[in-house]
């Protein structure tokens, strides 16, 4: 039997509130079977079954005691990832595993060593949220000022060369971005055979090695040595990342820093001057003077940077043409053909002037030709099919107007009434665990006066959540799980705390998660995809109404109802947002994030179409479309950056999921399928979902394709055997006052 800390077995088989637990101490490993890549072990064996007295069968259960003096009740649940010990077997994990031993360590570069974890194989895909982004709660430029230091030019040269070099960093980088990281890193010196970085410590920094000798280990082992100009540390600026190598200075060495908030602050204030200016840009077009400055700023998204070298016709006289041109740098020639063939000048446009608006009425017939001068010409352009897909026609939008909402008309975010509010922790036994992770564990419990009635209890040590700063990612979840009462969306009842945890009472769902299966089935047929994919979209489009983004959509956070129904669990990354605003905060799992989250342009509910569609091809292939050997995260994002069209689907992907996946893993974020004027009801209508039952799936009246045994309320044979926890200390700050 699995105890849930903070609690251990008394004599007398109830617990002992006065002895913390002993630490378990077994070498005996868990069960665990040989599948894919990230497999999983055989489901735990059910306890002994004991009928009671009602002759109800129930296992073999213990009380749950509790300080009373610090109870509450109070409703919250907090993101447990489950780590299950795997082994790996399939072909495409052997062959990572054969790369990895062809490339020597001499052949990789600093990144490689820095940030693949040697141990990240054949797990769970584990979630990264970063602590609460200040920058959400930015209000002025005043707020995004960051120091600059003067540099010679040699230095400029060799910090912009080494970031350019650099696979991950040169996508983040347009040449304004550049200038200011190059401006705002400091310098930083070190004497010889000091460690400046250590192997297993967090991060915060990226560096670039100005001068001196520098050597990277792994294990203590010397595996690389390194001179001036390289770029390392990288992921440290995304989120707070454990370091899988450590840096030691072989000579006296400088290197150049940049912390993780003066980046952001870099990104966040590029990406308000680029939509400022290109706002800017659109007002000053007649056509659309009389558009109101939020349905602007919604155009502004659909504005791609385009360049054009020198003597390139950017239009043709005659070309028919659906595109409109602002200029953001440089110059054009206008010139109009003559009647007897040859050609005029009659003008020049230069930085903010633009040409071709016509097209976004109609198909236009070029009256012109225009003509990039040198040294070349950078536009800003704009089509109108993905602009009216999103938006509407000019005429539509010229019309919208925007008040500010009464109090009467704000949406309503009230909690939801618990039926269980009567349940307190002393009155809960536990059967089993479900789930274990990093800031605790999840058990099944039974409530001893109805003992038919079970919950899923999370324990949360309140100690790890502090150290992590997840104290407000906790009350988000906290308060979005409270105003939600979805069938796609796991239940939450209730909360209660202690001084060493705080717990969550949750709707138990008890067919084990979908990456499990998946892991043991290698890919699904199509019927059985399209029907989780179903669930998921259903469970979006109800918290997308309630301006809810989930953020962490991935197969280890849908769970399978004993009808073989999904539920999305795991909501520690959800954020309320509302309608035009965007947040800063890095969240997700690798896999599956957003190029503007790596990007950290800002983002909103669009992540989760991209999301949608990262899952349909995982569900389908058995694997995401991005991801790269050996768990690192930098060429992840790479592969991110690079684009859902740079992926070759598996021949067994049918054309229409293709071609869903393709459009909602759109770059353009203003461009997915699910975030354009029809919102999800898009995807819904799309051709791989041709015929699907929404109505019946609603109501839930279809048959589900993949059902998990579950025999009662009490069968724990979809989860596997965890070992105990060691009790943590005490946590009395007071952050969890309102749980």
């Amino acid at each position: 039997m699995v105890l849930c800390p903070p609690f251990r077995w008394s004599s007398r088989g109830g617990f002992n509130l006065t002895t913390a637990a002993a630490e378990d101490t077994s070498t005996e490993r868990r069960e665990t079977i040989s599948k894919l890549p990230e497999t999983v072990p055989d489901a735990a064996q059910p306890t002994e079954v004991v009928p009671n007295g009602n002759g109800v069968a129930y296992k073999k259960s213990i009380t749950l005691s509790v300080d009373q003096g610090m109870s509450s009740k109070k409703s919250s649940y907090m993101s447990i990832q489950s780590e299950k010990s795997t082994c790996s077997c399939s072909k495409d994990s052997d062959s990572d595993v054969l790369d990895d031993r062809k490339s020597s360590a001499g052949r990789k570069t600093i990144s490689d060593l820095m940030q693949t974890d040697p141990e990240k194989r054949g797990r769970r895909k584990r979630g990264v949220i970063a602590p609460h982004a200040p920058i959400d709660n930015v209000r002025t430029s005043i707020d995004l000022q960051y120091e600059k230091f003067e540099k010679d030019g040699k230095s400029v040269s060799q910090i912009k060369a080494a970031i350019m070099a650099n696979d991950f960093l040169k996508n983040l980088m347009d040449e304004e971005r550049l200038n200011a990281v190059v401006e705002a890193m400091s310098p930083q010196e070190f004497p010889a055979g000091s460690l400046m970085i250590r192997e297993g410590e967090s991060g915060s920094h990226l560096y670039v090695s100005a001068h001196g000798n520098f050597e990277v280990l792994k294990g203590g082992q010397v595996v690389k040595n390194f001179g001036p100009g390289e770029a390392f540390g990288e992921l440290a600026i995304l989120y707070k990342a454990k370091r899988f190598a450590s840096i030691r200075c072989i000579t006296e060495a400088k290197v150049w820093t940049l912390e993780r908030r003066v980046f952001q602050k870099i990104m966040v204030r590029s990406g308000r001057q680029e939509q400022e200016d290109n706002i800017r840009f659109l007002a000053s077009v007649p056509l659309l003077r009389d558009i109101h400055p939020i349905e602007l700023a919604k155009i502004s998204d659909f504005l791609k940077r385009e360049f054009f070298s020198t003597g390139t016709a950017v239009v043709r006289q005659g070309d028919r043409g659906d595109k409109f041109y602002i200029i953001r740098g440089g110059t054009v020639a206008v010139t109009k053909r003559d009647g007897d063939g040859g050609e005029r000048r009659v003008g020049a446009l230069r930085r903010g002037d633009y040409f071709g608006e016509q097209a976004l009425l109609h198909e236009d017939r070029r009256l012109a030709t225009v003509t990039a001068l040198p040294p070349g010409v950078e536009c800003l352009t704009l089509e109108r099919g993905p602009f009216t897909d999103l938006l509407g026609n000019l005429d539509e939008l010229k019309n919208i107007r925007h008040a500010v909402p009464r109090a009467s008309q704000q949406k309503k975010n009230s909690e939801v009434k618990s039926e269980y509010e009567f349940v307190e922790l002393k009155d809960l036994e536990i059967i089993g665990t479900l789930g274990v992770g990093g800031f605790g564990r999840v058990e099944l419990v039974q409530y001893k006066p109805q003992p038919t009635l079970t919950f899923a209890l999370k324990c949360l040590k309140k100690v790890d959540m502090v150290q992590q700063q997840q104290q407000e990612h906790a009350y988000n979840e906290k308060n979005i799980m409270m105003t939600c009462n979805s069938p796609f969306v796991c239940r939450l009842y209730q909360t209660f705390k202690d001084n060493k945890f705080i717990y969550f009472l949750m709707e138990p769902v008890l067919g084990g998660d979908v990456w499990t299966i998946l892991q043991k089935q290698r890919y699904f047929p199509e019927n059985v995809a399209r029907f989780v994919a179903a669930c998921v979209v259903e469970a979006f489009q109800y918290l997308h109404s309630k301006d809810i983004i989930y953020r962490d959509l991935k197969p280890e956070n849908l769970m399978l109802d004993k009808n073989g129904y999904i539920k999305l669990v795991d909501f520690g990354f959800a954020k309320r947002l509302s309608q035009n605003s965007k947040t800063w905060t890095f969240a997700g799992t690798p896999e599956y994030v957003a190029p503007e989250i790596v990007l950290n342009k800002g983002h909103d509910r669009a992540v989760d179409c991209w999301a949608l569609g990262v899952l349909i091809h995982e569900l389908l292939v058995g694997k995401p479309p991005f991801r790269a050997p050996g768990g690192d995260h930098m060429k992840t994002y790479t592969l991110i950056l690079r684009g859902i069209d740079a992926v070759a689907f598996h021949p067994r992907v049918p054309k229409s999921a293709q071609l869903l996946v393709r459009k909602l893993c759109r770059a353009v974020p203003a461009e997915r399928l699910g975030y354009l004027k029809n919102g999800i009801v898009d995807v819904k209508n799309h051709k791989w979902f041709l015929g699907f039952d929404w109505d019946g799936l609603r109501e839930k009246k279809l048959k589900a394709p993949l059902i998990q045994p579950v025999s009662n309320d009490f069968d724990l044979s979809n989860f596997e055997k965890y070992p105990k926890d060691k009790l943590p200390p005490d946590e009395t700050s007071g952050w969890d006052i309102d749980f």
